[in-house]
C-alpha cells in the first residue's frame, strides 16, 4: 500500500467517524425543535379556548366579570401546562 492510499484510508475513517459524532446531535436539535413547536401550538390553542371561555362566561350573565377573567386565566393555565409536559 503506497502513501496516497493510507492516507486517503485515514482521511475517510476520520470522516466517517466525525459523520457518526454529529448525527445523533442533529437528530436531537430536530426532535427538540418539533416538541417546542407541538408545544406552542398548544399554548395558542389555549389562548384561543380561553377567549371563548371567557366570551360564554361574559355571555351567560350567572357570574362577575372578575369571575370570567378567573377562568380564563385557568384555560390559559391548563394550555401552559399541557406544553410544559410535551417540552420537557
Amino acid at each position: 500500500m503506497n502513501r496516497k492510499t493510507g492516507f486517503q484510508l485515514v482521511a475517510l475513517s476520520l470522516s466517517i467517524a466525525s459523520a457518526l459524532l454529529i448525527a445523533p446531535t442533529i437528530s436531537y436539535a430536530t426532535e427538540q425543535g418539533e416538541q417546542r413547536r407541538e408545544a406552542r401550538e398548544i399554548r395558542q390553542e389555549g389562548r384561543q379556548g380561553a377567549r371563548e371561555t371567557k366570551a360564554e362566561c361574559r355571555a351567560g350573565d350567572e357570574k362577575t366579570r372578575p369571575e370570567c377573567r378567573q377562568d380564563k386565566r385557568e384555560t390559559k393555565q391548563d394550555a401552559r401546562e399541557k406544553g410544559r409536559e410535551i417540552k420537557y
